[in-house]
């Protein structure tokens, strides 16, 4: 039987922020968050499988695929990327905060969206119905770097110095298309793994990723996040001490392993496996997979979806507070 899909790509104001979304698919909502410099479509294997049985629900994070420029004097949080997405189902009105009539939501975080996806559930504990870190970032003592407002401004400095050189334009899809081959399982051919995963290549559409990647816009929120990295980890370390996720919750550790057997992919999966176990989590490892386990491995993401228990039941639907 062939499942008809309808796809809506639209623009939603958040504090003022035009965030793109893409909405497609019916069913349980699902919310997919992509990694430090990704966009919407590197997901796309991913919802190409998983529509037929979700709303899967894609964004781009200010700064990123074709969402608005990042902020340039505020830096990104881990409770402030959770608060992101509830204002992004609100806006949709999915798992709205006044309605207890819609189901709570599976959140996909990849990389350091993995820290946001944890955030989400523990500050909105009512509205996920589960999560799944898919290769997520880990750090175990991450700490508050000193001077936020410095390393601001140096990150400004630097945006515009490469912006004004012409290097968003000039390398900025070369750089993308030379990440996405460092962070997949080249030249593993697979056949249940969907679109894009056979040649380690990068599967998106030239055209998307020139309109993307050319933009000082992308390059600026890459660097934002990139530079601001360790403050989000140690919110979310700070979030874990007051905000306990519930045990109805559960939680998936997807970890990516390249079937090497090289010191550094298992030392990899001895962290992801001490996440699992510090979340009281699943643990699955996706193999071969690079990194971009939704490039690499779809059916293993879309799997772990299917399979998360939603017996959460919709209590208190808004945020918890934070002491």
């Amino acid at each position: 039987m062939t499942v008809t899909v309808t796809s809506t790509s639209s623009f939603i104001r958040i504090g003022g922020e035009a965030h793109h979304v893409v909405v497609e698919g019916s069913g349980p909502v699902c919310v997919l968050s992509a990694g430090l410099g990704m966009s919407w479509f590197d997901w796309d294997p991913v919802a190409e499988l998983l529509a037929p049985f979700r709303t899967v629900v894609r964004f781009d994070r200010p700064g990123h695929g074709l969402s608005c420029p990042a902020p340039a004097t505020t830096p990104p949080t881990a409770e402030g990327e959770a608060h992101r997405i509830a204002a992004i189902l609100d806006a949709l009105e999915l798992a709205a905060a006044d309605d207890h009539d819609h189901d709570p939501v599976t959140v996909v975080g990849h990389s350091v969206a993995g820290f946001h996806a944890e955030a989400f559930a523990r500050l909105y504990p009512g509205r996920t119905a589960s999560v799944v870190l898919v290769d997520s970032s880990v750090e175990e003592h991450a700490r508050m770097p000193a001077a936020p407002a410095l390393r601001t401004a140096a990150t400004r400095a630097l945006g515009t110095a490469l912006s004004v050189a012409g290097a968003p334009a000039a390398l900025g899809p070369l750089a993308r298309r030379a990440a996405v081959r460092a962070g997949r399982a080249g030249g593993r051919a697979d056949p249940e793994g969907g679109r894009g995963s056979s040649n380690g290549g990068d599967p998106a559409p030239p055209g998307l990723v020139r309109r993307c990647y050319r933009t000082s816009r992308v390059l600026r929120g890459a660097l934002r996040e990139n530079t601001h990295y360790r403050a989000v980890a140690a919110g979310l370390l700070a979030l874990r001490d007051r905000c306990p996720l519930p045990e109805e919750v559960p939680v998936t550790v997807l970890a990516a392993y390249d079937g090497r057997g090289g010191r550094g992919s298992l030392r990899w999966l001895e962290r992801q496996r001490g996440l699992a176990t510090l979340l009281g989590a699943r643990f699955e490892v996706a193999e071969p997979s690079g990194h971009l386990v939704m490039l690499d491995r779809p059916d293993t993401v879309v799997r772990a979806v299917r399979e998360a228990d939603s017996r959460v039941t919709v209590r208190d639907a808004g945020p918890r507070p934070v002491p």
